[in-house]
């Protein structure tokens, strides 16, 4: 299931997409946040892949890789996730530093977001960032999407945020 907006393609991932997500996944930029900083093996990221492969027909949702729209060139990921107890629906995003500052983030998640309220009726969604990710969280604010908790791990503090169906639809 392909998602398109007016400049970007997002489709699932595959395991044919291992080298270019684990070179994405461990560019020192993208991973200073969405790894704590640390290189992640190969192994990780084939197994982080199988687990969106395994998702999509149980869940209706995984990654998806973000395309320009005309070219083949991965230029980020958008996706939704399990995580927690109970377990709570988690929008993730990483954007290669080459599209930075672009609206690329914000555009892919916002599709990624419309597809898991109105394709599968998710009544929330919720989204973390680290304290000084203040572009992601910047992103997280542009989609309309409220604070809801600060909590403290390891590697620093993270700031939760989540938005209902009713609240995303209000804001298209």
């Amino acid at each position: 299931m392909r998602l398109e907006t007016a400049r970007l393609l997002l489709r699932p991932c595959t395991a044919d997409d291992l080298d270019a997500l684990h070179r994405l996944w461990t560019d020192p930029e993208v991973r200073r946040y969405l790894f704590d900083d640390r290189i992640i093996p190969r192994e990780q990221a084939a197994a982080m892949i199988q687990s969106s492969l395994a998702s999509f027909p149980t869940h209706g949702f995984g990654l998806w890789l973000v395309h320009r729209a005309g070219e083949d060139a991965i230029i980020g990921f958008s996706g939704l996730s399990l995580t927690g107890d109970p377990p709570e629906v988690e929008l993730l995003y990483g954007i290669a530093p080459s599209a930075w500052g672009q609206g690329v983030a914000t555009e892919a998640a916002r599709a990624v977001l419309r597809y898991g309220f109105a394709e599968l009726r998710l009544a929330h969604i919720t989204a973390g960032a680290d304290v000084p990710n203040v572009a992601s969280l910047r992103v997280l604010e542009k989609l309309g999407m409220t604070f809801t908790r600060r909590t403290r791990t390891q590697y620093g503090e993270v700031l939760y945020f989540a938005v209902t169906r009713e609240e995303f639809h209000k804001r298209l």
